[in-house]
């Protein structure tokens, strides 16, 4: 594919809307195919699939690749064409007594052209579950892949263009003045994942034209180790979080509040999970993710170098590799809240810990920063368990695991606050991308034809009796 201009961008929206107002919102029938259709063009390309994200990224597990890519997206897809029906079909309202020869019921109403903006950490699955959403709701669909992931924009772009004609979905690829310009254009909503910054950026653009967004950013998200939990079953889950696709993930445990008393547990639990992982090591092992490029490498060795001078406790669990990106996960140990790895989402294979006295302390450390994207809690206490989800507010939440409530197709998942606006998923994801219009039918009589001119002691009656 070759890059387009922002004025080809312009163009494509003016086709796609003129094709959906002529075509009018397609039927069940047809979005099941269209699903179908998209489904099985992926299928057919799994190996170029794989084989592109290894080319982006220059080191990933082509198995890890199927299970965190694929098996979410195919998944998705077939949720959505499983309860497509019931999400369509009209809605009954109520109806006061005082209308009761009327009805009222709700539509779901396809919004019309959707703009989606994918990110590089995920660029399948984070690209093509928005798409099939966005088919799933009756709209038609322009997608931007992230320009950091060039074989699997690709690859994508080849998917789409088999399953559907251009006037119905586009793929568009460029760098950041495309990206400014396709934040810019005036769709009908904008699905954006990425940063809290360039998500800022998309909401501003947005604005512009009055444009409804879901943004779906990130954030840190804190793992609450209740006291005498076991570490050992704490310790793999937040290894298995952490390390999937090295740590390059919006939802991955991004630090850890231990009890004072169960830290020194957590951290020898915690590398022995890791050696379990990867026992051969990281630099060479064909199942561990390379970071995506110099720029993030060495900010993430930027991040370990500052706690290193700041007198944390640094331990590296495997050999790094500069020429190839590949970071062997780090635990930081005596993090305090004002050093660099704490002032940021880390995105990598980087696991700061930190201790509480109680449990209070902890959920005060949570608020007294912005809401994250997830919030992990670990316990065998329900009253404490309770308590901590109470008193946090988080986007979405896995007790006693991590990463596994965003593969829940009943789930919405979505942020709030800095980690992001709206939720998509499953039956939310057709909520948002569509347009809950409102009918009502009046009957050929009821009390609205009472409260006209001319008024009279009848009008009063009426008045009355609603006002009480």
């Amino acid at each position: 594919m070759s890059d387009v201009t922002p004025a080809d961008l312009n163009r494509i929206l003016d086709r796609q809307r003129a094709a959906f107002l002529n075509a009018g919102p397609p039927g069940l029938k047809q979005r099941r195919t269209n699903l179908r259709r998209l489904k099985a063009e992926i299928l057919k390309r799994r190996t170029e699939i794989v084989r592109a994200l290894k080319t982006d990224f220059g080191q990933r597990s082509e198995r890890e690749s199927a299970i965190v890519e694929l098996i979410p997206l195919v998944q998705s897809i077939n949720y959505m064409i499983a309860h497509l029906g019931c999400w369509m079909k009209p809605e009954r309202r109520h109806v006061s007594a005082y209308f009761q020869c009327g009805r009222a019921w709700v539509v779901r109403q396809p919004v019309g052209v959707v703009g989606i903006i994918a990110p590089w950490n995920y660029p399948v699955s984070l690209a093509l579950v928005p798409l099939a959403t966005a088919i799933a709701a009756g709209n038609r669909a322009m997608l931007k892949p992230s320009e950091f992931t060039p074989a699997t924009s690709a690859v994508i772009g080849e998917i789409v263009q088999a399953a559907f004609p251009a006037e119905q979905v586009s793929v568009v690829t460029g760098g950041g003045e495309v990206g400014a310009a396709f934040s810019a254009l005036p769709f009908d909503h904008i699905l954006f994942t990425g940063s809290t910054a360039v998500g800022k950026k998309v909401a501003e653009a947005a604005a512009r034209n009055l444009t409804p967004v879901t943004l779906e950013l990130g954030g840190k998200s804190p793992v609450v180790i209740a006291p005498g939990f076991s570490m050992q079953r704490v310790a793999d889950r937040v290894a298995f979080g952490k390390l999937t696709n090295a740590g390059q993930t919006c939802v991955a445990p991004d630090y850890v509040l231990v009890h004072e008393g169960d830290r020194d547990a957590f951290a020898a639990a915690y590398q022995d999970a890791v050696k379990k992982l990867h026992p051969g090591g990281y630099a060479g092992s064909p199942d561990y993710t390379a970071i995506l490029n110099t720029h993030h490498y060495e900010r993430l060795s930027g991040l370990v170098r500052d706690a290193e001078e700041h007198g944390a406790q640094v331990i590296r669990m495997g050999s790094d590799s500069a020429a190839s990106h590949v970071l062997a996960p780090v635990l930081i140990l005596d993090v305090r809240p004002e050093l660099a790895v704490m002032q940021e989402e880390i995105f990598g294979p980087i696991l700061p810990v930190l201790t509480y006295r109680n449990l209070d302390e902890a959920i005060a450390f949570i608020n007294a920063r912005p809401r994250p994207l997830a919030l992990y809690y670990f316990g065998d206490s329900r009253v404490e368990r309770d308590r901590v989800l109470k008193n946090t507010i988080s986007g979405n939440v896995t007790i006693n695991g991590t990463l596994m409530h965003y593969v829940q197709d009943d789930l919405p998942f979505g942020g709030v606050g800095d980690s992001g606006i709206g939720a998509y998923h499953g039956k939310e994801g057709f909520m948002a991308l569509t347009h809950a219009r409102g009918v009502y039918r009046q009957g050929r009589f009821n009390a609205a034809t009472l409260l006209q001119p001319p008024f009279g002691k009848l009008t009063d009656v009426i008045t009355n009796l609603i006002l009480r």
